[in-house]
């Protein structure tokens, strides 16, 4: 007699996943959450949430940490991945102005293992505590004929909520405006199709237990899974002081495919060259890879984490609040996104 198991399928693992990771599920549950774990569909109360608010609007984004996970499964460390799928998300709808009210969560495996999917989860749920949102639902799929052994995916969607009159970017963003950086940790979750190709090349003996002394003790993979940094609080104090016009997420397509989703038509920016630090990991793929420049800067966020768009005398008050504030550039009248010397 055929048994579900014998195609791959193991429910009783799956039984035994959404065990382990309950706890750390419910730990985000705020009195907004109606249902969540267990039902067909998570519940929010949006009235609850949104008391107070006079013309609210819901922000959303969808999105994965693409190969970051081949490195998680390739270390055997599957407690960050979860996180940096949270970040992502949460800096993406900040760059609408947004904070964070609901999060849900997709992985898929070839074969699940229940402590393996607890790991993630509890990352993404560490993740949506840090941001006061709520992990309301999420599937877990087991499908053998789909992934490689090993291998696994995971992606989610986010909600939340800006007033209206503060959405992002704002439309007063105009020449001569300043560019203030917020670093990065690292790679964040983009390009790393192209760092396991420079690793697979350069470093084939060791691979990501290399310990380059670029990286001051580090191991490539340690520093490839660098957390993606969440910009929140950061943003927030910022706000609260500084007229934020806009702001820029650097993912994939760098500054130059990510820039101008933010800024006006005609208008473009510059960038500074060594106005900031740029991260060893990201100095290693570009000097042991060969990157040109333009590469470089088109496949990786080289530092620049977030982009800050204020006004130039609000570049002081700005920096007094969050010091690590770099200003880096400038927005132009010419349509282009370049990088020039100081």
């Amino acid at each position: 007699m055929m048994k579900y198991s014998a195609a791959g399928v193991d429910i009783a693992a799956a039984t035994r996943a959404k065990e382990l990771m309950t706890t750390a599920v419910r730990s985000t549950h705020g009195p907004a959450v109606l249902a969540g774990m267990g039902a067909f569909g998570g519940c929010f109360d949006a009235a609850l949430a949104l008391a107070g608010m006079q013309a609210p609007v819901l922000v959303s984004s969808t999105d994965g940490v693409g190969t970051k996970t081949l490195v998680a499964a390739a270390l055997e460390r599957y407690d960050t991945v979860g996180q940096d799928l949270v970040n992502h998300a949460v800096n993406d709808i900040l760059v609408q102005g947004a904070r964070p009210l609901f999060f849900l969560d997709y992985i898929a495996v070839a074969k699940l293992d229940p402590v393996q999917i607890a790991a993630i989860v509890n990352g993404v749920a560490e993740g949506c505590r840090a941001a006061s949102c709520a992990l309301i639902g999420g599937e877990t799929a087991e499908m053998p004929d789909v992934y490689a052994p090993g291998a696994f995916d995971l992606a989610g969607t986010i909600v939340g909520v800006v007033e209206r009159a503060d959405l992002l970017p704002r439309p007063d963003v105009t020449v001569g405006d300043a560019i203030l950086a917020l670093p990065s940790t690292g790679l964040h979750t983009n390009g790393y199709s192209l760092a396991r190709r420079i690793v697979a090349q350069h470093f084939a003996t060791e691979g990501y237990h290399a310990r380059p002394s670029l990286l001051g003790g580090q191991t490539i993979g340690e520093a490839l899974l660098a957390i993606h940094r969440c910009y929140l609080s950061e943003v927030n104090a910022l706000r609260a002081v500084v007229p934020v016009k806009a702001l820029c997420h650097i993912t994939g397509g760098g500054i130059y495919d990510n820039l101008p989703r933010v800024l006006p038509k005609g208008m473009g920016a510059e960038i500074v060259r060594d106005s900031w630090t740029v991260p060893p990991i990201c100095q290693l793929l570009v000097e042991v890879g060969g990157l040109a420049e333009h590469e470089a800067f088109h496949a990786l966020n080289m530092g620049l984490g977030m982009l800050v768009i204020i006004p130039v005398e609000s570049v002081a008050a700005a920096q007094k609040v969050v010091a690590e504030a770099q200003l880096v550039g400038r927005v132009t009248a010419t349509p282009t996104v370049r990088l020039v010397d100081g």
